[in-house]
Formats: structure tokens, C-alpha cells, sequence
């Protein structure tokens, strides 16, 4: 376009410059040489606009990407007495768009938009007294027809730290806090920060994490802290007694702060630790109308193995196996005068959590995944955020065994398959801390057991 610009201007001022010696036509043949030298520099500007905004597009600096899928679950809830309860064609679409902003400066932008609903309807999936101070799980229920923030936070890398070679990194914003270590595998993920054995919730706060493999003999080490606040007891916006964003004595201010440390990773072989203190957990007492109420505090500890990759070039099946297994600990703190799980003293709970993920022997590049899971009787995570439309099987005081297949179809397109049931030998794993998590053996009118097979067509690009 800009030859042609210039091509016409030289054009344009040689056949003006013919008619130059005619009376009066001197002048404005400078005057439209003159208004073709400003057209051809404002086109050589717009040309400059367009092309920085196409590498600002799609270059290193503004990204986006697609993840939509939509799934169709059947679900079979059996109770203690043998009746039960189904859903056979719950269908749903769930639309993730991610951003990714990089200026240059040592400081990146990450965020995700979400759209998680059911075909056809939009379903109350919130009881009443659970109001907008309350978003663990925000995008990750099926919910109403309007998008949500999933993550927004920015991340500031550096390369020293103190003088010393550490790098490190600070972020605050909406955490990338679902599908962390053990629950990325089945989705298909990268891992996000938690390891999910204990922690798969959405929160707001900070974290700050510190590569050590530099400045101890621990190969691939690093250690991260992570501050978040779930709730927060402030009043909301035109309150009633004209206190707007006041503190509300009746509500609880819900904070959690966690550190994970990975002393060993190489690439193949690795061992992760994380240990979280959750303050002022909630629950509900007998008079459930009054909403949450604080019933004490929560510690949580896991330990992580994991094996990408078995043995060291035996066969192409077993390096591209992966595996891990998990132990977790939950130890309640119960506030003076409340019954915290059922108990006003401290109860420990225990958890195992084993999986594997290999190639499909009967498809060349499908992935087909185990995973068992065992929690006791005060076993007690923070995972509601678990992507299952039959509640944690990571919070599971039972059993609970999945399998399922993924397949890539195209490039962008891809489906899987699974399958996932939970016997429960206690009640309360989903709940919260009162008198709705306190546990007890199975009853006639409890879910003993919980089905959920899903099919899914995933687009990701």
C-alpha cells in the first residue's frame, strides 16, 4: 500500500507539474503535493500502529487461549437403606479464557475469565445463607449464565535475591489454586501451586516461592509460601446501619497460610511437602439460619512422590508412565465452647492417595489413568474445589477408585471418558466444620455410595 502511495505522488505531482506553466495552476498543484505528502504520512503511520498491535497480539506480549468443553455425566447416589437417587444425562458447558500479559519489565499478568453451566437451565447452586462473601468454588459448580473471574494475579521474577543466585518470584491476585499436583493429571493440566491432596479451593491472596537448588546441595529444590483469605466478615455495600464495608462481628474472616517445599527434583524423579494452617474454618450449628459461624482451626500436611517417567530407558511404555502416591494429614484445633467435626477436642484424620498415568495400550496417543484414594473417619481436606460433580474423592472418609481415558481427536480437539465411585464409610466428607462434618457410620438415609461416569469433548487452543 505504501508503494502505491508513493507511486501516486509522483505520478500525480509530474502530471500536475506539466499544467505548471498555465496561469493560476502553480499554486494548487503545491497544494495538492502538499496533501499528498500528508495522506502517505499518515498511511506510513497507520501501517506503524497496526503492525505493533499485531506484535503485541502475537508475540511475547497479549496472548489468549480457548478451553471449552462440555460433559455429560451420569450419576447414581445409593443410600445406607438401598434406595437411590440418578441423574442420567446431566449436561453441561464449561468456557475458560486465559490471558497472559508480558511488558518486559520483569512482571507478568495472568488471568482467567469462566463460564460453567448446565444445558438449559441455571441452576440455585448456592444455598441462601451463602451469600457473596463466600467463592471457594466459584467456577468450579455449575452455576448461572454469567462470566466469572477464575484468576487475575501478576508474577515478578527475578534472578537474585538479596545479592545471592536465587531465583524468586512474587505474585499477588486470585490464585491459581484448582487442579494442583495429583488432580492435574486426570484433566489433563499443567499442575497449578497446591499440591491437591489437601488444598483444591479458589482464594485471593499472595505467594512468594524461592528456587534453593543454587545454595544447597538439595538437586531442583524450592520453597514457596502462600498467604489467602477465603471469606472475609466485612458488611456489604448501602449496609443497613450506614456502616458500609465495616467489619460484621457476625461473620468470619476465613485466612490461610501454607508453605510448600520440593527438597528433590530432577527432572523425572520428585518429592514434594506442603504444610497449611487454615484460621477460623466454618460450619453451621443448630440454628443454621444464623449462617457460618467459626469453629476453629485447621493444620494440614502432605508428602508427595512422584515418577515421570520409569526407570531410565527400559522401554518407550514405562518412560512415558507417570506415578505418584500421597500421604496427607488433617488435625483439627477446635474454638473454646464449639464442636469442631462433631468434637470439642483436636481430632487427627489420615489420608492415602495413589495414582498412575500411561500410555493406552489400544490407541497410539490416548493416556489411560488409576487412582485410588482412602480417608478415615476425621479425614478432613480443603477441596471443593475438585473438578467432580460428585463431590471430593480427594475428601472421600471411604474409598474411592476412578479410572479414565483421554484421546486426543485433532490438534485442538480431544475427549475422555471416566468413571469414578466413592464408598463412603462416614459421613460428613463434604461438609463443612459443625454439625454438618461431624462423622458417624453410614445410615438408611446417608449416600453409602457415589457414581459418577462423564464423557467429554475438550477444545484447547
Amino acid at each position: 500500500m505504501r508503494k502505491g502511495i508513493v507511486l501516486l505522488s509522483v505520478v500525480s505531482a509530474f502530471s500536475l507539474s506539466a499544467f505548471a506553466d498555465d496561469s493560476g495552476l502553480e499554486s494548487q498543484v503545491e497544494d495538492l503535493q502538499k496533501q499528498l505528502k500528508k495522506l502517505e504520512k499518515k498511511v506510513k503511520s497507520n501501517n506503524k500502529k497496526a503492525s505493533q498491535a499485531r506484535t503485541m497480539a502475537n508475540g511475547n506480549h497479549l496472548k489468549f487461549d480457548v478451553d471449552f468443553r462440555t460433559t455429560m455425566d451420569n450419576i447414581d447416589y445409593t443410600f445406607g437403606n438401598g434406595k437411590s437417587a440418578e441423574n442420567n444425562s446431566l449436561l453441561a458447558n464449561r468456557l475458560l479464557v486465559n490471558m497472559k500479559y508480558d511488558a518486559g519489565d520483569k512482571v507478568r499478568f495472568y488471568g482467567t475469565a469462566a463460564f460453567n453451566k448446565a444445558f438449559g437451565h441455571t441452576l440455585n447452586s448456592q444455598p441462601s445463607n451463602m451469600n457473596h462473601r463466600f467463592d471457594w468454588v466459584t467456577n468450579e459448580a455449575l452455576a448461572d449464565d454469567g462470566i466469572k473471574l477464575k484468576e487475575a494475579y501478576w508474577l515478578y521474577s527475578n534472578n537474585t535475591f538479596l545479592g545471592k543466585d536465587v531465583a524468586w518470584t512474587a505474585s499477588i491476585g486470585r490464585r491459581p489454586s484448582v487442579d494442583g499436583l495429583g488432580a492435574n493429571f486426570r484433566e489433563g493440566n499443567r499442575r497449578k501451586s497446591a499440591i491437591a491432596s489437601t488444598v483444591n479451593v479458589q482464594f485471593d491472596g499472595a505467594s512468594f516461592k524461592w528456587n534453593t537448588n543454587k545454595i544447597t546441595p538439595l538437586k531442583g529444590s524450592w520453597v514457596k509460601l502462600c498467604l489467602g483469605r477465603g471469606l472475609t466478615s466485612a458488611k456489604p455495600r448501602f449496609s443497613n446501619d450506614g456502616q458500609d464495608y465495616a467489619e460484621d462481628e457476625r461473620a468470619v474472616n476465613s485466612n490461610m497460610i501454607g508453605m510448600i517445599f520440593v527438597p528433590y527434583d530432577d527432572g523425572q524423579y520428585s518429592l514434594h511437602t506442603n504444610f497449611a494452617k487454615s484460621k477460623d474454618m466454618i460450619g453451621f450449628d443448630a440454628h443454621p439460619e444464623e449462617g457460618f459461624k467459626d469453629f476453629g482451626d485447621l493444620d494440614l500436611s502432605t508428602v508427595m512422590f512422584k515418577a515421570d517417567g520409569l526407570g531410565d530407558g527400559i522401554n518407550d511404555f514405562l518412560d512415558d508412565t507417570i506415578v505418584f502416591a500421597s500421604y496427607s494429614q488433617s488435625k483439627t484445633h477446635p474454638k473454646d465452647g464449639m464442636a469442631m467435626l462433631g468434637s470439642t477436642g483436636s481430632k487427627t484424620g489420615e489420608s492415602v492417595w495413589v495414582g498412575v498415568q500411561m500410555p493406552c495400550p489400544i490407541t497410539d496417543d490416548g493416556r489411560l489413568g488409576f487412582e485410588y484414594n482412602k480417608g478415615d473417619k476425621y479425614w478432613r481436606s480443603v477441596t471443593y474445589g475438585e473438578d467432580t460433580m460428585v463431590g471430593s474423592k480427594v475428601a472421600a472418609r471411604g474409598d474411592a477408585k476412578e479410572i479414565y481415558w483421554i484421546k486426543p481427536l485433532t490438534k485442538s480437539l480431544s475427549m475422555s471418558a471416566r468413571y469414578t465411585q466413592i464408598d463412603y464409610d462416614y459421613t460428613g466428607s463434604n461438609a463443612f466444620f459443625g454439625l454438618g462434618g461431624a462423622p458417624r457410620a453410614i445410615g438408611d438415609n446417608d449416600v453409602k455410595k457415589a457414581k459418577d461416569f462423564r464423557v467429554l469433548f475438550r477444545y484447547k487452543y
